[in-house]
């Protein structure tokens, strides 16, 4: 036998090993978390995340306890392939997830691409529904059902871990569906999916489907049922929450709810909801909830799609009280309108009113609050930058704080600085710019038209620092309220030579400044020969 078949099968055994153990710390009452915001999450529109980001937050999620992490679609192109490789390579604890359709080329690629995990899977789905079988697969229901047991098999003869889903389940004829689950499972698969791809369903149609499955396939009992909804009608968490009344014991879900269309099901509000409510969902998940706060941060900051300011568990006001009679009754009792508790999701009770007059003492605190960790030096810096930022502005906010001190991380090591910036705009035109920037160390002074401000700005920038970067993105919200509120700038360069895109954020009271600071930020990251992680994950 040689080196490398021996080598193969001990990975294998290893493999097995791993799974077994794993199934036997599965009981009634657990729930496996399936994350799919590096596959599914990453295909709704403009959420696409580079490779480093990619790795940067697959480590996450394995610290957070996810239990399964579905790395991407290796098939969909060779970075793609890339990624769920080198996840697959670094993650010790978390099984590692990578999808693919029923053709052989896309179980292979995905076969090769999850092989060195310490805990395999391939995930792969074929249409069922009469609708997709019709104008999509154009085959009949015995080909497809031929297709289920043959794409089975093949993505177990990579191991031993085998996802099947059937796609447009909720849409499906149940007797169909009976014979596709029974073929999967005498193939081989070990979960079932039975997916709400459309956003189509009830809570109580979606438990029904569940339940009369699992009843009537006689083998159900040797494959976990897992529920994949999509929020199109706005019911994605709670269809996914009724499939686990149903029978099911995996959900598959996204940080912040990304994903294609309205989006997935959003893994904060799942871990919550049966954190908070053993009473009527008696069941338990792995994850550590007090890094929800952190995980929602990292992945808006990855694909720089803001959180809505109202959003469940991870909203900036998901636990602010404006209301008087709110106030009041939070003052007596923070149970009257707090159904959990801010440090249960990583967010700190203290609500600290910063201001001009503040100190190191609270600035340092508050920093602790929050999870930063800063040197003396870059403490200093953003010391003082808070204390110019507080001259400027009434009021200073938490969310003013966060995004001052990851522009500072994310800039500790840049070679290139924001110094000065002029700019004359208004109705007549040319729009210019006057721009000083810092160059290690050296100030160089520049001056540039453009078609509008920032046009102008991004002119003088390419004087300083010349490139053949592409704008991908250019994008503007206000951190807090108010007409001093700060402005937080979103830039997405492309490299044209290597293809590599890289994103960067900065923040600002001028909405100018901090265009400037996000375009200068992205072109240092890009010009980097290893490129910079997201300040989010730094801190």
């Amino acid at each position: 036998m040689s080196k490398s078949t021996d080598d193969m099968m001990q990975k294998k055994a290893a493999s097995v090993a791993a799974t077994r153990e794993a199934a036997k710390a599965i009981t009634p009452d657990k729930v496996l978390i399936f994350d799919t915001t590096l596959r599914d999450g990453e295909q709704c529109p403009g959420a696409t995340m580079t490779f480093e980001e990619k790795l940067e937050v697959a480590d996450f999620l394995d610290e957070m306890g996810v239990d399964v992490i579905e790395a991407g679609f290796p098939i969909a192109s060779d970075g793609d392939f890339e990624a769920v490789s080198a996840i697959a390579k670094r993650l010790k604890r978390s099984v590692v997830c990578g999808l693919s359709r029923a053709g052989q080329n896309d179980i292979d690629r995905a076969g090769e691409a999850v092989k060195h995990a310490a805990r395999p899977r391939i995930h792969t789905f074929v249409s069922t529904s009469a609708i997709h079988i019709k104008h999509k697969l154009l085959k009949t229901e015995d080909q497809v059902l031929d297709m289920v047991a043959a794409q089975v098999k093949r993505a177990r003869n990579w191991c031993d871990d085998v996802e099947w889903s059937a796609e447009d389940a909720t849409r499906t004829d149940m007797e169909y569906l009976i014979r596709c689950v029974d073929t999967a499972i005498k193939a081989g698969a070990t979960t079932i999916n039975l997916p709400d791809t459309v956003g189509y369903a009830t809570p109580e149609e979606y438990e029904a489907m569940f339940r009369t499955v699992r009843e009537r396939v006689a083998n159900s009992d040797k494959a976990i049922f897992s529920v994949h909804c999509h929020n199109d009608l706005g019911m994605a968490v709670a269809n996914s929450l009724a499939g686990l009344r149903g029978g099911a014991r995996q959900i598959e879900c996204t940080i912040n709810g990304i994903g294609e269309r309205a989006g997935n099901a959003a893994l904060e509000e799942v871990v919550m909801a049966i954190k908070t409510r053993p009473d009527a969902l008696p069941y338990v998940t792995s994850v550590k909830s007090e890094l929800l706060n952190r995980a929602s941060r990292l992945v808006s900051a990855a694909t720089s799609f803001p959180v809505q300011y109202n959003k469940a568990i991870v909203g900036r006001n998901a636990f602010a009280h404006e209301s008087g009679i709110h106030q009041d009754g939070m003052l007596k009792n923070a149970t009257t309108y707090e159904i959990m508790t801010p440090e249960s999701v990583g967010v700190s009770k203290t609500s600290l009113v910063m201001g001009k007059h503040s100190g190191r003492a609270a600035f340092r605190t508050k920093l602790k609050d929050f999870g930063y960790e800063l040197g003396e030096n870059a403490f200093e810096d953003a010391f003082n930058r808070f204390k110019a930022l507080a001259d400027r502005k009434k009021h200073v906010y938490d969310e003013d704080i966060e995004a001052l001190v990851d522009e500072e991380i994310a800039t500790s090591h840049d070679r290139t600085k924001v110094i000065a910036l002029t700019v004359i705009a208004g109705t007549m035109g040319p729009q210019s710019a006057t721009l000083t920037l810092d160059i290690e160390g050296n100030h160089q002074t520049v001056q540039a038209t453009g078609n509008g401000p920032v046009d102008a700005i991004f002119n003088a920038i390419g004087k300083l620092m010349p490139h053949s970067a592409h704008l991908e993105l250019y994008q503007v919200h206000a951190v807090t309220g108010g007409t001093d509120a700060q402005a937080e700038v979103s830039v997405r360069l492309s490299n044209k030579e290597d293809g590599r895109s890289v994103t960067a954020k900065a923040a600002d009271p001028d909405t100018l400044v901090a265009s400037a600071k996000a375009y200068i930020m992205a072109l240092n990251r890009l010009n980097s020969k290893t490129g910079r992680l997201h300040a989010q994950a730094n801190a």
